[in-house]
């Protein structure tokens, strides 16, 4: 099974960025633009691991939270654009990102720097997604808080889709869950 964690903005957050969306659709509809329903922001990815270690892997996650606890909420915005080497393109983060950092750091076996990003369309066989990062460059969304961090199986295939097998609050340590 492939796993991920990540948390999951509220729906008024993401109807927001999916709004400011449409003039970059519009612009560059060629692009493989992802569905609102799978965006989410990404703390680590696991990739392919045995589903009998899925019992194993919850445990970890929980402990490395629980070892990791923040003293208040995560109050973050999505902001500006980019696109990441013509294979995705994506909305920044702002905010409190030296705590999501940290959450992301906790979870993470990735030694490779955290970048907060929500990937908003992929991109094929080398696209150039700069005129929709153009559109998108000065946009800034509504505050939110991250309320949990979550454990997400992903389904891959004509229509991927996730599944959340653990989830945790962000304001406590896990052992409260």
């Amino acid at each position: 099974m492939r796993l991920f964690v990540a948390l999951t903005p509220p729906a008024a957050a993401l109807a927001d960025v999916d709004a400011a969306l449409e003039p970059a659709r519009t612009l560059q509809p060629d692009l493989r633009w992802i569905p609102v329903e799978r965006w989410h922001l990404t703390l680590a990815f696991y990739g392919e691991v045995p589903d009998e270690s899925l019992a194993g892997i919850i445990a970890m996650v929980e402990g490395k939270l629980s070892r990791r606890p923040l003293a208040g909420p995560v109050e973050l915005r999505f902001s500006g654009s980019g696109q990441f080497s013509r294979r995705a393109l994506w909305v920044g983060v702002d905010g409190d990102v030296h705590r999501l950092r940290a959450l992301a750091k906790a979870v993470t076996t990735d030694r490779r720097p955290y970048r907060p990003h929500l990937t908003v369309a992929r991109l094929r066989g080398g696209q150039d997604a700069t005129r929709a990062a153009e559109v998108l460059s000065s946009y800034a969304g509504p505050l939110w808080t991250a309320d949990a961090v979550h454990l997400v199986r992903s389904f891959l295939g004509p229509k991927p889709r996730y599944e959340i097998v653990g989830s945790w609050p962000v304001t406590a340590s896990a052992t409260d869950s």
